[in-house]
């Protein structure tokens, strides 16, 4: 505790002198990479230092605020009450306490049974909490907390959500009633699965760090993420304490889509539940701090990788949203296909160049032909946005044995822009990333949409062979 308050004095006077001759404070670098070797670059919009004296609502959805909740209200009997949302001496306190005059919803959850919220068992037990969440999601990147759990029966969980997937940083329990799956010395770290049929149980893999010399309720400590393309790493205190690769896990990685943060306390009852004597109890952040790096690509990488829908974070987040949601709306969007074309394209999982998902032309079978001039696959209106200049397209492409169609047909719609890249004389059975140069003279308009086409003239006259497309990017030429 000393070696920390010491640590912490010497790093105030240095930004005081720093201050003091004129120059900017060093920006936050991630505590388990304090030389940004990595290139780190802070993300304000997902990140957050708690000053002031209330939770900044552009950032963050507060549930409960104004009666609205994001998904649900909590894990009962526990109910999300917005008013257990705290900001105070620099840091995002969010209470637990024992509210018997609090009007719980009579609806329940659905995996608590037939009891309504702020009941256990036919039993009242009237406890409140708090969950906040991010306005944006976030592909990639580090994500760290400095926190400490609430001292009681309540869980302290760091976690993010995006399509059909979870990643659970942490979840802590100050003080469990019931030995588990969560001591109070230990870190569950879990990912979940939320591909439809999204059955429980859902997690697709994890690891728990038990016997820590500490319990999570007694001081602050620092945890951390690194979430990259293929890989997944988990700090506590600046330290690696596990590793993971898609290498090793295939099509159970996951994590491929943009994320949201989740910050919140949970009563799971197979732990144990809170009683008033031992409430209020605080899960307290001292700041949530994302860092990415610096990527020139102008399309959106899990969209235009085919791993999930495209977002419009501009549009308000439907409140219903749930990870296995497939249902397009004016936030979420994804690929259109007209019936013709559903035929012989779809995007499969299990065979990919990154993530695990690509676009697949599916070839003709024997005595078959194409019914249609063309099969397209077209992004929705909006979801490419490029000013006018001379751009460079690559494409991942697998082709199977057998006759190559001559070109795929790339290109923007509004303003047009065709792009042919030849097939011809690529490498089989393998993935090839093929590059074309375009130039764009005029601006993308607000309705600009991406379109994939296979023409009947650019197949052979037999059977052409099956087509697999993967990692679209454009890249300003410089």
């Amino acid at each position: 505790m000393l070696r920390n308050i010491l640590a912490l004095v010497g790093c105030l006077l240095l930004t005081a002198v720093l201050s003091a001759q004129g120059d900017e404070p060093r920006p936050p670098m991630p505590f388990s990479d304090p030389n940004n070797q990595g290139g780190w670059v802070l993300n304000p919009e997902v990140s957050d230092e708690f000053d002031g004296s209330e939770l900044d609502t552009t950032k963050w959805f507060i549930e409960g605020q104004d009666g609205r909740y994001y998904i649900w209200k909590g894990r009962a009997p526990a109910q999300f009450a917005p008013h257990n949302v705290i900001v105070e001496d620099g840091k995002l306190k969010l209470r637990t306490q024992w509210e018997p005059d609090y009007p719980f919803d009579q609806g329940g959850y659905s995996e608590s049974g037939s009891d309504p919220y702020g009941a256990f068992e036919g039993q009242p037990l009237p406890v409140t909490t708090a969950g906040v969440v991010t306005k944006k999601r976030f592909l990639n990147g580090y994500m760290e907390v400095r926190s400490k759990a609430g001292h009681a029966a309540i869980t302290a969980a760091f976690w993010a959500i995006g399509y059909e997937q979870e990643l659970d940083v942490y979840e802590q329990m100050g003080a469990p009633k019931i030995d588990g799956s969560i001591l109070s010395n230990s870190v569950r770290t879990a990912v979940h699965d939320w591909s439809p049929p999204a059955v429980r149980p859902t997690q697709a893999f994890g690891y728990d760090e038990k016997n820590l010399p500490y319990r999570t309720s007694d001081d602050f400590h620092v945890y951390g993420a690194e979430w990259g393309e293929d890989y997944l790493k988990i700090y506590r205190d600046g330290r690696l304490t596990y590793h993971v690769t898609q290498d090793e896990l295939g099509t159970d990685w996951v994590l491929n889509n943009p994320m949201e943060i989740w910050l919140d306390s949970e009563a799971f009852s197979w732990l144990g539940l809170p009683h008033a004597a031992e409430l209020p109890v605080d899960f307290e952040i001292d700041y949530v701090r994302v860092w990415q790096k610096p990527d020139d690509n102008l399309l959106d990488r899990a969209f235009y990788g085919f791993e999930g829908p495209i977002l419009y974070q501009d549009k308000p987040r439907p409140l219903d949203l749930v990870p296995e949601s497939s249902v397009p709306n004016e936030y979420q969007k994804f690929w259109l296909l007209d019936t013709a074309s559903a035929k012989y394209l779809s995007i499969i999982e299990g065979e990919y160049a990154t993530g695990v998902n690509s676009l697949e032309f599916r070839g003709l079978e024997k005595n078959e032909t194409l019914t249609v001039d063309k099969v397209v696959a077209l992004s929705p209106e909006g979801a490419v946005d490029l000013p006018a200049g001379e751009y460079t397209l690559s494409v991942k492409v697998w082709l199977d044995q057998g006759r190559a169609p001559e070109t795929l047909h790339l290109g923007l719609e509004d303003p047009e822009v065709v792009i042919p890249v030849p097939l011809e004389g690529i490498e089989r059975r393998k993935w090839v990333e093929l590059e074309k140069c375009f130039r764009k003279t005029t601006p993308s308009s607000a309705a600009d949409q991406f379109r994939i086409e296979i023409r009947q003239s650019s197949l052979p006259d037999l059977r052409p062979a099956r087509l697999l497309i993967d990692d679209i990017r454009i890249r300003p030429v410089e």
